[in-house]
């Protein structure tokens, strides 16, 4: 790697984007977006016909608005939104004519789900709601014009629910006693007692409904039954006869482009090594034809107007910032909406090789390579040298790594690492074989994916086999522990974001909304009601390893993660202490499963760069005041990482 390099600020790949999240209302009146407002992202409006008249509608101030949606009617956007990650999101509306905001579900302790929304009843949604019991979501009618809530259908047994356009019930699924699911018809919401169809455990994580056509007439199903990969199937409603749309060997179909009105399927995608898309009907396989020869890399539908004439589009040009358009398919016209992070524009942005790996046992595990500016000169995905790596894992595990820009790959690769994200199996989209093939193999098989890719790195002279680290989230974050305790000469040091330590702990300690898929945990990690599956669960925990660690390790929490508990970072925090072994342990008392404020992540990856650097001799920014703003307590360690006890005013 070239040191000339530009430094990319850690603010420009994790500070609030310019904007973000563009559509368009449903009566293309509107353009909405998220952007910053005090410093904290809110939404924005503007009407489409003067784009520079915007104004923002919500006024969060602790935590950014992430998620919202225009109201079927267009006389609202909504959104939701937690207390301090707690994942208790509550529905709020904006009404865009007078600007008042009113709190649809004003419950405590209560986590609101999407169930229906309506082309013809558009001033109406349906609702899940546990605010009576936190285990199950019952079924609620919400009137959008007046606030009022009316129960359609007390749940006490359904882990979720498909409605049709006009608001009716008309599905019910039910985990089944070997982890797979029961789908029963709902007539006059009431449930059927015996199943209309059923999955097995080895199909439930491919196998779904994909919605109503709106005339109800047709079923979409992504349904691996009988196969490897999901396929796209239609089903008619009345006859129960199913009609193949679509499939592909190498992978799941990931994703369909639906009529905004109809419902019906116009173009699916299958993301193997990236998406690639096939259009059903013409007109939209002419529409996507056209995008494709004028926008470089990566592109997507993110919005639609009811009459399909406006779409909004996200553009990944993979080495520049993501851009959004708005693209007129009656003017035949192209017009760019913004871009993200235009402080990105001129970065040594650096392009991202799918690779593919095999493992030790045969399988093909696809992956994600980046390597640092000038490592490569004739971009062939292998650098002159050998150069430091970062493992970095995802979470999950039952969620995959994905092509394009990815601000973790981008920051590390500037600082100069190589960057190896790998589905391992466990990994979903790729059929049900690969993902099944985990099954009661954490810390095992799934681990020995991870170790064969940076074998791979090493034989194929991209990484230094003394100078490889490995990073995730979650299940990542997991990983990160398993690497550093069953396979600690393989890594130089490791970075663990809310990662479990003991899976007996984590599953004793699910959030109750969970409770009906359980036996998707117990199946697939190993059962705690009995022997054999606790052997399972202790020996696959890095607790009871903690002793073996030899390697600085850097541990992130936030307090109020409800899937993994801050317990969980404190009990291998505690057995290293207890083991005589330094750790640097950095708790968010205002976050979640993750760092939804960006002072909280630019904190984090503040520490996370300088604590790379000291391990593996990369460059790093230096800490600075990025702790300032933040929330972060060091809780162990601040020795550990260069300019963070002095950050911290010691």
């Amino acid at each position: 790697m070239t040191d000339t390099a530009t430094l990319i600020p850690r603010t420009a790949l994790f500070g609030n984007p310019t904007r973000a999240a563009g559509q368009i209302s449903p009566d293309g009146q509107w353009l909405s977006w998220l952007a910053p407002k005090d410093g904290v992202l809110n939404i924005w409006l503007a009407p489409a016909s003067d784009p520079q008249a915007a104004r923002a509608v919500t006024h969060a101030v602790e935590r950014p608005i992430r998620q919202y949606f225009w109201s079927p009617d267009a006389s609202a956007v909504m959104y939701i939104q937690d207390k301090g990650g707690d994942e208790n999101f509550l529905l709020y509306r904006v009404d865009v004519t007078t600007g008042a905001e009113t709190t649809l579900t004003p419950f405590e302790n209560t986590r609101v789900q999407l169930v229906g929304a309506s082309t013809t009843r558009k001033d109406k949604l349906l609702l899940g709601l546990n605010n009576r019991d936190p285990q199950w979501h019952d079924i609620h009618l919400l009137d959008l014009t007046t606030g009022e809530l009316t129960l359609v259908l007390e749940n006490n047994a359904y882990a979720g629910f498909e409605a049709d356009d006009t608001l009716t019930l008309r599905m019910a699924m039910q985990q089944n006693e070997v982890g797979g699911t029961d789908y029963f018809r709902v007539v006059d919401n009431v449930v059927e007692p015996d199943p209309f169809e059923t999955s097995a455990m080895e199909d439930a994580l491919t196998t779904s409904p994909a919605g109503y056509t709106s005339d109800g007439a047709t079923l979409y199903w992504l349904d691996s039954r009988g196969r490897n990969t999901a396929a796209l199937f239609a089903q008619d409603t009345a006859t129960g006869e199913r009609r193949l749309i679509a499939a592909d060997d190498r992978a799941d179909i990931s994703n369909t482009l639906r009529h905004p009105v109809t419902g019906v399927v116009e173009a699916f995608a299958v993301n193997y090594l990236s998406t690639e898309w096939t259009a059903i009907d013409p007109g939209i396989g002419a529409a996507l034809a056209w995008l494709r020869e004028r926008l470089e890399g990566e592109f997507s539908v993110q919005s639609r107007t009811d009459d399909d004439s406006v779409w909004i589009i996200a553009n990944d040009p993979l080495t520049k910032p993501v851009r959004t358009f708005i693209y007129d398919r009656v003017t035949q016209t192209l017009i760019p909406f913004y871009v993200s992070r235009p402080e990105l524009e001129g970065a040594p942005l650096q392009p991202t090789h799918p690779v593919e790996i095999a493992s030790r046992d045969g399988l093909t595990l696809p992956c994600y390579l980046t390597l640092p500016p000038g490592s490569d000169p004739d971009g062939d995905g292998k650098p002159d040298t050998p150069v430091p790596m970062v493992l970095l894992v995802h979470g999950g595990p039952w969620a995959r790594d994905t092509y394009g820009f990815n601000g973790v790959h981008q920051l590390l690769a500037n600082r100069g690492y190589g960057v190896l994200s790998v589905n391992f199996r466990g990994s979903t989209g790729f059929g049900k074989a690969f993902l099944n093939a985990a099954n009661k193999q954490w810390g095992l098989t799934m681990h020995d994916d991870l170790i064969d890719a940076v074998d791979w790195a090493i034989a194929n002279g991209i990484a230094a086999r003394d100078k490889v680290a490995i990073m995730g989230g979650s299940y990542g974050g997991y990983a990160t522990l398993a690497g550093l305790t069953f396979t600690p000469d393989v890594f130089a040091c490791g970075v663990d974001i809310v990662g479990p330590s003991n899976l007996e702990t984590l599953l004793e300690t699910i959030p109750p909304y969970w409770a009906p898929l359980v036996k998707t945990f117990h199946e697939r990690m190993g059962d705690p009601r009995t022997e054999e599956g606790r052997a399972l669960l202790r020996a696959a925990s890095p607790l009871y390893k903690a002793d073996k660690i030899i390697k600085p390790l850097l541990i992130a929490q936030g307090a109020n993660d409800p899937r993994v508990k801050q317990s969980e970072s404190d009990q291998i925090v505690g057995a290293m202490k207890a083991a005589g072994i330094p750790v640097t342990y950095v708790l968010y008392p205002d976050e979640g499963h993750g760092f939804a404020r960006p002072e909280n992540n630019i904190s984090f990856y503040a520490i996370a760069e300088n604590f790379l650097a000291e391990c593996m001799g990369g460059r790093a920014e230096p800490l600075g005041d990025a702790l300032a703003p933040a929330s972060a307590q060091i809780v162990e360690g601040a020795d550990h990482v260069k300019g963070l006890k002095a950050a911290l005013g010691g």
